[in-house]
């Protein structure tokens, strides 16, 4: 219990609704204290979020080229692994296409409140007005960079993350001396990243608390129900995106629903009390083992599932961004909204081996420049990201033996060097 309470989720939790309360009492009781608090609070909470986003770039970078060079090698190394990596890919796409559909649905069958809206996008600092959407050409000739370097610079995240991509293609292909030496290169960047990433978060309370607390101070209880709101939205899309496993498991997999279901309840009770997939593995195992799929299997398809695949990661990832879009009325377009589902899709694969408050930035932040939306609020929508992610994880290990399912269905095998090698590059 002592270690739930001390995790930095928690702690990030509490800090929020501290900062929360606090500003509600100034708003309600002490108005004329508002502008000195928030004089004090709103450039901690803004230096704070600085500190985030500066780590954004490199670790994107560094995660898709390691990620996607690991991916590829497993996906030359037997026919299991390569099944089990293709259908990832259609499920994680399918994950971020269902939020592109869903969340404005969702938002048009239960609006946000809009007096919250509006009150909140008044308090929140260093968000300018929406830009004007480019025509589809101009769009489309922006995503190839003629200078990858000024991309980075002006946050053309979309536009690095396709010299990434082609960048650790192109790394599959070279000599092995060469290959191993920028792959060692950008590994050793991701994980000074994430020790860097790692010091931002455990001041979290701090940036977290200054932010809830300017915007609590300048809006009341305003706050209090948009989150609300978000928390609901996004967990939505998550819930009904995790349903889609069961059709996988059924069709794909050949399993009798009320069979999977039973075997699948004890891996939910470990997911639900640990958020955690790579903590549910045994539990996998051992489910699949009572459905009848090989060990020889399972070995490999479960830990690359756990290692590559966050089935809910770009539905959930995507409907963030796409609600701060409509929160902040940015307009979208056919071709951004396609554009952020692919960015969706990559970022997920690149992240899966982060903790939730570190990829819930470094994987939604460049989905949201995509779009044309800002990043600050995300700052605020991190401290919450606690009750989502519980979503997120249930959905993933349901996934992940519904893909089992579907891979032991066509009946190969293969020893499990690949599974594990990937698994090692990428610990969940």
């Amino acid at each position: 219990m002592s270690a739930t309470l001390n995790s930095p989720s928690t702690r990030i939790l509490v800090s929020l609704g501290a900062g929360l309360l606090l500003g509600i009492a100034f708003a309600t009781w002490l108005p004329g204290a508002v502008p000195g608090a928030t004089a004090v609070a709103q450039p901690i909470g803004s230096a704070w979020l600085n500190a985030l986003q500066m780590t954004v770039i490199p670790l994107v970078f560094s995660l898709l080229v390691t990620g996607i060079a690991s991916t590829a090698e497993a996906a030359r190394s037997g026919a299991v692994a390569a099944r089990a990596i293709s259908i990832i890919l259609v499920v994680m796409v399918s994950s971020a296409v269902a939020a592109a559909l869903l969340t404005p649905l969702f938002l048009g069958l239960v609006p946000m409140p809009a007096a919250s809206a509006a009150a909140l996008r008044g308090a929140l600092v260093n968000v300018g007005p929406p830009g004007a959407v480019p025509p589809l050409g101009e769009f489309l000739a922006g995503m190839v960079p003629n200078n990858v370097i000024a991309a980075a610079a002006n946050g053309g995240f979309l536009s690095l993350i396709l010299f990434a991509l082609i960048f650790a293609f192109a790394l599959t292909r070279i000599d092995a001396t060469g290959r191993t030496a920028l792959l060692t290169f950008f590994s050793a960047i991701r994980d000074a990243m994430l020790v860097m990433i790692g010091w931002i978060i455990w001041i979290a309370p701090i940036g977290v608390f200054a932010l809830a607390l300017t915007v609590a101070a300048k809006t009341g209880t305003a706050a209090v129900g948009e989150l609300f709101h978000y928390i609901v939205t996004v967990s939505s899309v998550g819930i009904v995106v995790s349903l889609f496993a069961v059709p996988v498991a059924i069709w794909g997999g050949r399993m009798a629903l009320g069979r999977f279901i039973r075997a699948s309840l004890p891996v939910l009770a470990v997911a639900l009390s640990t958020q955690s997939s790579l903590a549910s593995l045994p539990a996998m195992l051992r489910s699949s083992e009572e459905m009848d799929v090989p060990v020889a299997t399972s070995g490999v398809v479960l830990p690359l599932a756990v290692a590559m695949m966050r089935a809910t990661g770009p539905a959930m990832n995507l409907a963030v961004a796409i609600y701060v879009a409509a929160w902040f009325g940015v307009p979208m377009t056919f071709a951004t909204l396609a554009a952020a589902t692919v960015v969706a899709v990559l970022t997920s694969l690149g992240s899966v081996s982060l903790p939730g408050q570190i990829s819930f930035i470094s994987a939604i932040a460049p989905i949201a420049v995509t779009l044309g939306v800002p990043v600050a609020p995300l700052g605020l929508l991190v401290a919450v990201e606690t009750m989502p992610d519980i979503f997120r994880t249930l959905g993933n290990v349901i996934f992940d033996l519904a893909v089992t399912l579907t891979v032991a269905a066509r009946g190969d095998k293969v020893p499990l060097s690949a599974a594990d090698t990937l698994l090692q590059e990428h610990p969940s």
